[in-house]
């Protein structure tokens, strides 16, 4: 590309990078304003097809940008300031990075004469070195015609085997240098550059596991992250069909199995309930599909799946196989097209499952859901699971939600309708507090139309709150219901059973309603679970994003006791007699 008269305007590298992110198809940047930035806003400024959202505080950027990969809405661009605006990405990145949920973080940097190495000027820093151990790839664009390059090369990395999110510092001087780029480098569709599809198993592979599939008297799939990314829900079903399989779906995969169907026996991992263990316990065959057996999966002993049962393990990831278990076949495949193959394997086969396998399973699911609806003990404070039970049939069917909060998560997994996946948003790997109202503006993006709640604790909220601000200004109508118990009410029930008094854990005092009506948005507190539903229809009707405090009580989930257990892993094993965890 040449400039002349009569041509277009010279590109820079802060419109190379745009003309890049057009032609990879990305929609969503998310970040804070910054003077080194101006030269980037002013170019996406100008770009149709990128939606631009001004935060309140950088750190929602990851936090938003990864709900956008979770949700199917592919990468999304969390830019930052140098210096501080940087340091603010970590919290947001460390979940992407933990969850295996793909973004961009672009930051800028001091010009190139003063940077790598920095030259002591205000706001220095190395920010390739602080996001190395966060990111799986890092560089530095030192010249404006590298940029086509090194951005492909980011989204490569971001998008082959594990996902996770990359990184690009760029000097502002950079942003601003003419650069003359070839538009064969700059247009060319995404498909040039990568692969479009994950790879197929091996055809060895997938005989050993049909046949042990076939063979199996009480088999068991567990479906993970991995499943979801491929789109593997129908093959996924049709499969466990085929065998009579249970199916458990992890806190990334929630919804592969819609709540209300026969082969759904709880979600989650050890928070699941009940029959989740039992499933674990007794099954003789595992199929893990996108799993990596994190500890929501563990007991005292390490991972649930262990041997004598038979494992079958797929994964895009090759370094994810015989990890943290060790399996009798495995599959470095692509999910939905490993599923697929099964299934073809398996035509005509007769299948070995026990009879009455799966429904004994239902029938424990079925007790353990009649049990987590309370009783009415004369209390006049909430409790969780009957403020958790009426939104769950408050909410329209296609509602989206995402589960922030330590304890209020558990309650939020059990009592709300699943009914597809990329539904229900967790964020288990990291377990970062507050990612909850980012999280459900993204969804809020993704789908104008859908009612959109965040399903939150009162300290979990806290983190964020400002987002609300951003929520009013862009017209994103979601809905918070913060389950208020005004502490941090696991860790006080935890000192408590230590027999200490709760230290540092009261929230008290805190009107969140009245808060968002600072905000400008809709705000009311609730106090009765009968009040649930009049509410949600106020606050959609509202047209504002909206704020629901309701007062609730701290009663223990019943998986805590499981919950306890995985914490314990290792614990056992190395620590002196008489020890407690801390």
């Amino acid at each position: 590309m040449t400039d002349g008269p009569g041509t277009a305007p010279p590109l820079t590298g802060a419109t190379a990078l745009l003309r890049v992110l057009r032609s990879e198809g990305l929609r969503h940047v998310f970040g804070v304003a910054g003077g080194k930035l101006a030269p980037l806003l002013h170019g996406i400024a100008g770009e149709a097809g990128l939606r631009y959202l001004g935060l309140r505080h950088e750190a929602a950027g990851p936090m938003m940008a990864a709900a956008i990969a979770a949700a199917g809405g592919g990468v999304a661009v969390a830019l930052a300031e140098m210096g501080p605006g940087a340091l603010n990405l970590l919290a947001g990145t460390g979940g992407a990075a933990a969850n295996h949920l793909p973004l961009l973080l672009v930051t800028t940097n001091q010009h190139r004469a003063a940077a790598y190495p920095h030259a002591g000027l205000f706001m220095d820093l190395d920010t390739t070195a602080l996001f190395r151990p966060l990111v799986k790839w890092s560089a530095v664009v030192s010249d404006a015609r590298r940029m086509p390059e090194l951005v492909r090369r980011a989204l490569r990395e971001a998008l082959s085997g594990a996902p996770g999110p990359v990184h690009l510092d760029i000097p502002h001087d950079v942003l601003t240098q003419p650069c003359a780029i070839d538009p064969r480098w700059l247009d060319s569709p995404a498909e040039s550059w990568r692969a479009a599809e994950g790879p197929r198993p091996a055809a060895s592979s997938v005989a050993q596991a049909a046949a042990l599939l076939a063979s199996a008297r009480r088999p068991l799939i567990v479906a993970g992250g991995g499943a979801v990314a491929s789109g593997a829900e129908a093959a996924l079903d049709a499969l466990a069909e085929r065998l009579g399989a249970a199916v458990v779906p992890t806190q990334m995969a929630v919804g592969t199995v819609p709540t209300d169907s026969p082969r759904f026996i709880g979600q989650g991992g050890i928070i699941g309930g009940e029959a989740v263990l039992e499933a674990f316990a007794r099954a003789d065959l595992v199929l893990a599909v996108g799993c990596r057996f994190s500890s929501w999966l563990w007991d005292e002993r390490g991972p649930l799946a262990r041997p004598p049962q038979r494992i079958i393990a797929v994964n895009i990831d090759p370094s994810a196989l015989g990890g943290l278990v060790p399996h009798d076949v495995a599959m470095p495949a692509d999910a939905r097209l490993a599923l697929e193959d099964l299934l073809a394997a398996l035509e005509g086969r007769s299948i070995a499952t026990e009879p009455g396998w799966l429904e004994g399973l239902r029938a424990t699911r079925l007790r353990y859901e009649a049990r987590l609806l309370p009783a009415d003990d004369g209390n006049p404070v909430m409790h969780p699971a009957a403020l958790a039970h009426a939104i769950g049939a408050a909410l329209p069917a296609d509602a989206l939600a995402t589960y922030d909060g330590g304890h209020t998560s558990f309650w939020s997994n059990d009592l709300t309708p699943a009914l597809a996946p990329r539904t229900r948003l967790h964020e288990p790997g990291m377990c970062q507090l507050g990612f909850g109202l980012p999280a459900a503006l993204a969804l809020q993006l993704l789908h104008p139309g859908r009612m959109v709640v965040n399903l939150t604790g009162d300290g979990a909220f806290g983190f964020t709150l400002q987002e609300l601000d951003t929520a009013r200004r862009e017209g994103l109508p979601v809905i918070s219901i913060v389950h208020n118990n005004a502490a941090w009410g696991v860790i006080a029930f935890g000192q408590s059973r230590g027999g200490k008094a709760p230290f540092g854990t009261g929230l008290e005092g805190t009107d969140y309603a009245a808060i968002a009506r600072g905000f400008g948005c809709h705000g009311e507190v609730l106090t009765r679970a009968e009040e649930v539903s009049p509410a949600l229809a106020r606050a959609r009707a509202s047209g504002l994003p909206a704020v629901l405090d309701c007062r609730t009580r701290f009663v223990p989930h019943p998986c805590m006791p499981a919950f306890g257990r995985m914490n314990r892993y290792g614990f056992e094993a190395f620590a002196p007699p008489g020890a407690e965890p801390g």
